[in-house]
């Protein structure tokens, strides 16, 4: 029996591509109060989350650069950064990085073949994933991120002030 083709890497590369403009255009021009904002001490800032996204991008662009040139190497790790030192850049700062490696990492990603999806790593915890596997998972990583934002964003600028309102919604930064 032959494996199931991995499916079209078409559909999370179109979400990718997407990313940039809605992060450019839902966090342009918000104040650093609200882009400081912690919905509670444990909680990510737009700030941390824009920094994050941006670690996150040069580790899965490394790790498909790897799948591409090396027959199932070893993947590397995600190591979480120190939270002080994301907060040495401005978010204006993390969105612009954020999107210069994002549109590198899609000139890439339109530079492999289409039927790359069935390449694979492996990955320290979860044994054989596959590209294909592997930007699925970076567009869903992708969308609870922006979720992630719209929650704060809702939650900090515009519930507060809806007076009767508020009781149709209830944002959950």
């Amino acid at each position: 029996m032959q494996p199931a083709a991995a499916p079209s890497l078409q559909a999370p590369i179109s979400l990718l591509e997407k990313t940039p403009s809605i992060l450019e255009i839902l966090l342009r021009d918000l104040p650093p109060d609200l882009l400081l904002f912690k919905p509670a001490p444990d909680r990510w800032s737009m700030l941390d989350v824009l920094a994050h996204m941006t670690v996150i991008e040069g580790l899965y662009k490394q790790r498909t650069k790897l799948i591409m040139l090396e027959h199932s190497p070893s993947l590397p790790q995600f190591v979480p950064h120190a939270h002080q030192d994301l907060h040495r850049k401005s978010a204006a700062r993390h969105l612009e990085e954020f999107v210069v490696l994002r549109r590198a990492f899609l000139a890439y990603l339109h530079s492999i073949p289409a039927t790359a999806g069935s390449r694979s790593g492996e990955h320290h915890e979860m044994g054989t994933i596959t590209l294909s596997q592997m930007l699925h998972e970076l567009a869903n990583h992708d969308l609870g991120h922006l979720r992630q934002l719209a929650e704060l964003y809702r939650a900090r600028a515009f519930y507060p002030y809806a007076g009767p309102f508020q009781r149709y919604s209830h944002p959950n930064p």
